[in-house]
């Protein structure tokens, strides 16, 4: 994937016209760096800093994965998407695509056919660089020459955040050209009626129905808008708020099994089986691994209960303003028409420029809902496709440097090293005490052994740290401990066996402690790696993607339609208030200066 030079920006560059497209979508693209606190040049620091991080600690590494791995999902679907400016209705661009396999072919919202395959670009023989939601991040790019953007999702480029300005700029201009048109026919008629007053003159039967019937539909419009807004801003807000508590409760989850790994290799140290220990070495590596997991757990309970309670903030703020909204554009609509119908002139006058500014509010906030809607998709478009491409190069990458052999190794290691030495540990008990018929001047190794011999416990690694097949008589840690009871004796008070068997109840517990230890150690061992490679990341992104993107992506869109139905709505009540007053008002003349003149006034309206 052939990478773009990133461009050094700065705000001071933005182009003098306010209504320019190029002017809407740098602003844009500033906005949301300096909303991250970010300067407008900060990109190349940025990636310089993050080259550096990837040289620290593992203990660093522990914590960044253990802060990304949980919080990122809900980031990329929910939080990103409130404050960053994406992209309108994207423009296709006509190439052949194969759909995904195992992937549901539909679009989210309707707005972009997307679930696509996109290209897979070969670097070389053995790495690939795969550009994200290619298709659907096809857009104008104003800082290219107002070219198509090619380089997919990637929210460290500066191309991808402008062309994603560039097409929210009809939408904004839109709000910006209402409110200064229609603040200037509210102007020009203030200053018509108070300095060229004249008495209303010309009375058409026609224009005063057609302007009653369209102000009922408007009204209608508006008041169905208003039930979509609210109907829509409930399922969203449930859906965002569904997705957070599945991210959070992941994260409650893995903290879990994260403190068990810890708990086990404390077991560990403390393991001794007739005297016998894990050597010095071995339990000084337990004691740096325990740290570093005892770190990560504590670090991903804190930063993810700090942030889910930050992001379920913004949901709430975004709920609580959707409802006001949609209440006070449904009390405007009804009581304008209200007064329009009873000729309340001078407060159909005040409602006209409180929906003014409404109307403009609105707009703003239809146009943002549906960058909300499209960023949701190419969001999920992205992480579908860094799913079912696991050894590619992605942008994603630059997030989540899932290639990091030496900690995954080193943790997984660690537990394989820990569960050779017990196993070892245990087999030598088993060889050189418990099945051999000692005489009894031998003590303390003779307790009166007898019976069938013990079978040994598998080993599950060879030396080199390799899975290892079980021998043919051993019993492996599933089901060890169960064997060996039916080896355990029963024993005086001086500790030799009065009953047939090879193992004192003694030396059972410790060796079935021992095995315990084991067994929790090598079921949490891949766990650990799991975590650390991406893998957990890639199965809550299927999750999401699956189970969370059809409805946060639904349901963002009944918002849009419902702002966008309330916006023109009303925006077009605002315009028939005033021409079915005019109306109004020329008819009440004219049917007084009939009836003065003596005349017979026939109108079919009341």
């Amino acid at each position: 994937m052939k990478t773009r030079q990133a461009a050094q920006f700065e705000c001071k560059e933005i182009p003098t016209t306010p209504l320019s497209p190029k002017y809407l979508s740098i602003f844009f693209l500033c906005y949301n760096r300096a909303f991250r606190g970010e300067s407008p040049s900060c990109l190349s620091e940025q990636n310089q800093r993050r080259k550096k991080e990837q040289g620290g600690t593992t203990t660093k590494m522990l914590r960044f994965r253990s802060q990304a791995f949980l919080l990122l999902p809900a980031f990329l679907v929910i939080f990103s998407t409130f404050f960053s400016f994406s992209h309108g209705v994207s423009q296709l661009h006509h190439l052949q695509t194969t759909p995904i396999t195992g992937v549901m072919n539909e679009e989210y919202g309707g707005l972009v056919s997307w679930w696509t395959r996109p290209v897979v670009e070969e670097t070389n023989a053995n790495i690939s660089s795969l550009v994200l939601a290619k298709e659907r991040t096809y857009r104008t790019d104003p800082l290219d020459g107002y070219r198509h953007y090619t380089g997919g999702w990637n929210i460290s480029e500066e191309h991808y955040w402008a062309s994603v300005g560039f097409t929210a700029a009809p939408l904004f201009a839109i709000a910006a050209i209402w409110f200064v048109v229609f603040g200037l026919c509210l102007l020009l008629m203030f200053l018509y009626f108070c300095c060229c007053h004249r008495r209303p003159y010309g009375y058409s039967q026609a224009a005063y129905a057609c302007s009653l019937i369209f102000l009922i539909l408007f009204t209608i419009a508006a008041i169905l808008g208003c039930i979509i807004l609210y109907t829509g801003q409930s399922k969203f807000h449930s859906s965002t708020t569904n997705t957070l508590d599945y991210v959070v409760n992941l994260a409650n989850t893995i903290a879990n099994d994260l403190r068990n790994v810890s708990d086990y290799l404390s077991d560990a140290k403390k393991i001794g089986v007739n005297q016998a220990f894990l050597p010095s070495d071995i339990q000084t590596k337990i004691d740096d691994v325990g740290t570093k997991v005892n770190f990560a757990s504590a670090t991903l309970e804190e930063k993810t209960l700090d942030n889910s309670y930050r992001i379920q903030n913004v949901l709430d703020t975004v709920r609580l303003v959707l409802i006001i909204l949609s209440a006070v554009m449904l009390l405007l609509a009804f009581l304008g028409f209200l007064f329009s119908i009873l000729g309340m002139q001078c407060l159909v006058s005040v409602l006209v420029v409180i929906g003014w500014i409404l109307v403009t509010a609105t707009f703003i906030l239809s146009g943002t809902f549906l960058l909300l809607h499209n960023v949701a998709g190419d969001t999920c478009v992205a992480m579908a496709e860094w799913v079912t491409h696991p050894t590619a190069h992605t942008a994603l990458d630059d997030i989540l440097p899932c290639v990091d052999e030496a900690t995954a190794n080193e943790t997984l290691i660690r537990t394989k090293e820990v569960t050779i030495q017990l196993v070892n540990m245990i087999n030598a008990v088993i060889t050189s005490i418990s099945n051999v018929n000692f005489s009894p001047n031998l003590r303390p190794l003779y307790f009166n052994q007898s019976g069938p011999l013990m079978p040994l416990l598998c080993n599950p690694f060879l030396p080199d740290f390799t899975d290892r097949q079980c021998a043919t008589g051993e019993v492996d840690l599933n089901n060890a401990t169960q064997v060996w009871k039916n080896y355990e004796c029963q024993v005086s008070s001086d500790g030799i066996c009065t009953t047939v068997g090879r193992i004192t109840p003694e030396y059972y517990n410790q060796m079935a402690a021992a095995v315990n230890v084991s067994f929790g150690l090598n079921h949490y061992g891949p766990f650990l790696v799991h975590l650390v490679d991406c893998g957990f990341v890639r199965d809550t992104f299927q999750s999401i993607t699956t189970n969370h993107c059809p409805g946060l992506s639904r349901y963002s869109e009944w918002i849009y339609v419902g702002l966008v139905m309330v916006s023109v709505a009303v925006m077009l009540s605002l315009i028939f208030w005033v021409v079915y007053a005019r109306e109004r008002r020329h008819r009440a003349y004219t049917k007084q200066v009939i009836v003065r003149s003596g005349g017979y006034y026939d109108d079919k309206f009341p």
